[in-house]
């Protein structure tokens, strides 16, 4: 199997991922169409991209478009949308199911709702591998223990034989992400993969995927409501409101932002030290959706 990156090989100098005005719209039950994703751009390297925005501001949505995951009643369009010099918008779909799973991945949020329930953990992981690479079966469990592993799973071996509803919220997570990254994808997109966990395990798991794109030189998107988790976590970040971005900021430069929706975020977290009850409610801003 030869994978699209070869025969379709990235120009020099440039980016990754290109998105240039991304749209997805879906029909309503009297026939007219509402864009839950409108007009979004950004290019993406070697590094951690964050997108955040409160539920339904087009995050999760611009992930599924850029792995080809929309519902089939959607549509989908963009002045541009290619990885890795493929046209992603365009490629045929023997091109788009070597992609996916193999040179993109993508971790959701909930593994009681993503896992195969009736699969072990380790058949899970073994078909992600061998959909993508042509190994032995003997070598594919050993790199599946070796991914369990590598995301930190005490008795990998004990674990491969589980299925989904026999492991905890944070060791399924992270058998997620063994799954997704066993076959070296150059890009992962993230969405909400610490929200369903306590805090110490959603360390953990920052601390996995940070060491796993530092070592596999990956492209990162992560896709999250926590504004300040990602700002600790990325080294940029997009900001997204009612489809659209409103703002794209450094992580570090988060306190300069400028956008009132951005800092309306930013007043409602709780601070340590001060009495902030009630929390400030978020103004809105008729032109925010515009």
């Amino acid at each position: 199997m030869t994978a699209p990156s070869q025969t379709n090989p990235q120009p020099p100098g440039e980016p990754m991922l290109v998105v240039d005005d991304l749209r997805v719209s879906f029909p309503n039950r009297d026939g007219a169409w509402t864009e839950a994703v409108r007009g979004v751009s950004f290019q993406l390297g070697r590094e951690r991209l964050g997108i955040v925005g409160e539920s339904g501001s087009g995050k999760s949505q611009t992930g599924r478009a850029i792995l080809g995951l929309t519902a089939p009643e959607g549509l989908v369009t963009a002045k541009r949308l290619s990885f890795n010099g493929v046209d992603l918008l365009n490629c045929s779909p023997a091109q788009r199911r070597e992609l996916r799973g193999g040179r993109i991945a993508m971790v959701l949020q909930d593994p009681k709702f993503s896992l195969n329930p009736v699969m072990t953990i380790g058949d899970q992981v073994v078909e992600t591998l061998r959909t993508h690479t042509r190994v032995s079966a003997r070598q594919a469990r050993q790199q599946a223990l070796a991914a369990l592993e590598a995301v930190q799973i005490d008795q990998p071996e004990r674990v491969y034989k589980l299925y989904p509803h026999e492991v905890s919220g944070g060791m399924g997570q992270r058998a997620m992400i063994a799954m997704m990254l066993i076959a070296k994808p150059d890009l992962l997109i993230a969405d909400e993969p610490t929200s369903a966990l306590d805090v110490t395990v959603q360390l953990q798991v920052l601390a996995i995927l940070d060491k796993l794109v530092v070592q596999r030189g990956m492209g990162l998107i992560f896709i999250s409501h926590d504004l300040r988790l990602v700002s600790t976590f990325c080294d940029r970040i997009l900001v997204m409101y009612a489809g659209r971005v409103v703002e794209e900021i450094s992580a570090g430069g988060l306190a300069d932002a400028k956008h009132p929706y951005t800092r309306g975020l930013l007043n409602c977290l709780p601070r340590l030290g001060e009495d902030r009850h009630p929390l400030p409610t978020l103004e809105r801003q008729a032109d925010w959706a515009l």
